[in-house]
């Protein structure tokens, strides 16, 4: 299927899995509708679709992270036994259609497919990043977790990156009573960002002050100014952590645990006692 802006239809049979290949890093945001209804999982420019019951057309939106270009289908679940082949998304030049003689038809390509010997159009340049990219990681970050998908600003470049961080960091902030924990991390053009939970484990305010970080990042941006009492609405937030490099070298080694040694001494009566 070829896109071109246009919603395409995408028709699954209940209970049979079609695979949609988008060649592209795409995040899927579907209707609440459709919970318990559909199962989507994506992965290496791949989206799995699995119909878990009959629904209507239903719009589902895959969005490039790179870019922020909207992809949108138009999905319907029906019960039969017609096998659903998989779908491969083209964006520019030629679509090939297999035909039951094995024989394929080509559409015309369009300006700039390679091979044509036509010039590539002016928007066919790869976007440039204007804003410095600290701050342009940071927002895509903050957006990606906390707003709706469609608002998320495109980042041209952006890539998930693993962060190698423990699941409990305690030397990134030791003289603030918070449990820290990492979330997710992006990477662009040399630069990372990571992003970790924190909240407060006392039943006081904490106000947060990136002058107490321990470690060596580029910047260090709080979702939230402070933090309320353990146990209240307020009592988490976000921290974005921006660094050059791969994220686990600039945070401080976690302390070694000492290790508890059970010495085995033996009683007047022969038995033996642990202590």
């Amino acid at each position: 299927m070829k896109w071109e802006r246009i919603p395409l239809q995408v028709p699954l049979t209940t209970g049979q899995e079609r695979i949609v290949f988008v060649n592209r890093n795409v995040r899927v945001g579907f209707p609440p509708e459709l919970n318990g209804k559909l199962r989507v999982q994506s992965t290496g420019g791949a989206v799995y679709l699995l119909a878990q019951a009959d629904f209507t057309t239903t719009r589902v939106q895959l969005q490039d992270v790179e870019n922020g270009e909207l992809i949108l289908l138009d999905i319907t679940a029906l019960k039969g036994t017609q096998v659903r082949e998989p779908v491969g998304l083209v964006y520019q030049g030629e679509v090939s259609t297999a035909t039951t003689s094995n024989n394929a038809s080509v559409s015309a390509a369009e300006s700039g497919a390679p091979g044509t010997g036509a010039k590539a159009s002016s928007g066919s340049k790869a976007p440039r990043i204007t804003t410095p990219l600290p701050i342009a990681l940071t927002r895509y970050a903050a957006q990606s977790l906390y707003a709706p998908l469609r608002t998320v600003e495109a980042l041209p470049g952006v890539h998930a990156i693993s962060h190698g961080l423990p699941s409990s960091v305690t030397s990134l902030l030791p003289s603030e009573p918070v449990a820290i924990r990492p979330l997710t991390a992006w990477g662009v053009q040399g630069y990372n960002v990571v992003a970790l939970k924190l909240t407060n484990q006392r039943p006081e305010k904490v106000v947060l002050d990136p002058r107490r970080l321990m470690g060596n990042f580029y910047s260090a941006t709080f979702q939230h100014r402070w933090l309320g009492a353990a146990g209240t609405p307020e009592d988490t937030t976000v921290l974005y952590l921006v660094m050059r490099g791969r994220p686990e070298a600039a945070f401080l080694p976690e302390p070694a645990r000492p290790v508890v040694k059970n010495k085995v001494r033996a009683s007047s009566g022969g038995k033996a006692h642990a202590n």
